[in-house]
């Protein structure tokens, strides 16, 4: 069985809060889109660099972005205090003052914040992310052959025994259920598994056009996803110093002799 040391083990725990942690337009993890850059860690401090696919990323989703990588960290139990340092990034400054001091979005940004706290902004990503889950485990359900009429019915506790297999039902299963019980639509066995966000049940006659709503949900995140990951890959391409000296993205990247990744301020 593998050893691990004080540090090795307390920087898994820090990976693990990390993949809580989504892109707020994508419901991807930031860890499986490769957001990440590095960790630091110093007895009960921890520093967590990110960067995104381009350097003028929506700096609110930025911000959502960096508030719960915080916030996860933070939430470990040996965790003092956690730090976020966004690479990169046109405002990457007012971003990591904002949340790194507590100034919040709005003092940060000033009047390009329109007074916007951003709690709206998380609401809608919230109700797509919900949808984007409820999706994939309805069209598992059904082509595993249960009627409209068995899935409208299904109880948490059915769905809780239903066997989803592995792939990507398997994974969006318990990440459903989570929102479903945070929002408060089921908290029983006996409860109704699936209902709208705003609470309604659904309907064997209504699924169809239901999921036909999921799907636009799904199709414009999936298409939004695929671009920030090829702008990602594009902008910080692996590649070895050339011998016609360093690129731009050699200097991006730290890779010049002499030269270090930008750190916070």
């Amino acid at each position: 069985m593998e050893r691990l040391t004080a540090t090795e083990e307390r920087r898994r725990a820090v990976w693990r809060a990390l993949d809580r942690v989504t892109d707020p337009e994508l419901d991807d993890p930031i860890t499986d889109m490769g957001f990440v850059d590095g960790i630091e860690i110093a007895g009960g401090s921890v520093e967590v660099a990110f960067r995104l696919p381009t350097y003028w990323c929506s700096p609110n989703f930025a911000y959502l972005m960096a508030e719960d990588i915080r916030r996860e960290v933070e939430a470990l139990p040996w965790v003092e205090q956690a730090r976020v340092c966004l690479q990169d990034h046109m405002f990457a400054d007012k971003v990591n003052e904002g949340v790194n001091d507590g100034t919040g979005f709005d003092a940060s940004f000033g009047d390009m914040a329109s007074g916007d706290d951003l709690s709206a902004l998380r609401a809608k990503f919230e109700v797509k992310a919900f949808q984007r889950r409820q999706e994939s485990v309805l069209l598992h359900l059904r082509a595993a052959g249960c009627t409209d009429a068995e899935i409208a019915a299904m109880t948490l506790a059915a769905f809780d025994l239903a066997d989803f297999g592995e792939g990507e039902a398997a994974a969006q299963k318990p990440r459903y259920r989570e929102m479903l019980l945070a929002k408060g639509l089921a908290r029983e066995g006996a409860d109704l598994a699936f209902r709208t966000w705003e609470g309604a049940p659904l309907t064997p006659a209504g699924m169809a056009d239901y999921l036909g709503t999921l799907r636009q949900v799904r199709i414009n995140m999936e298409f939004n996803g695929a671009l920030c990951r090829r702008l990602k890959s594009t902008r910080y391409k692996e590649a070895e110093l050339g011998e016609d000296g360093p690129g731009l993205v050699d200097f991006m990247l730290g890779r010049v002799p002499g030269q270090t990744p930008p750190a916070c301020i």
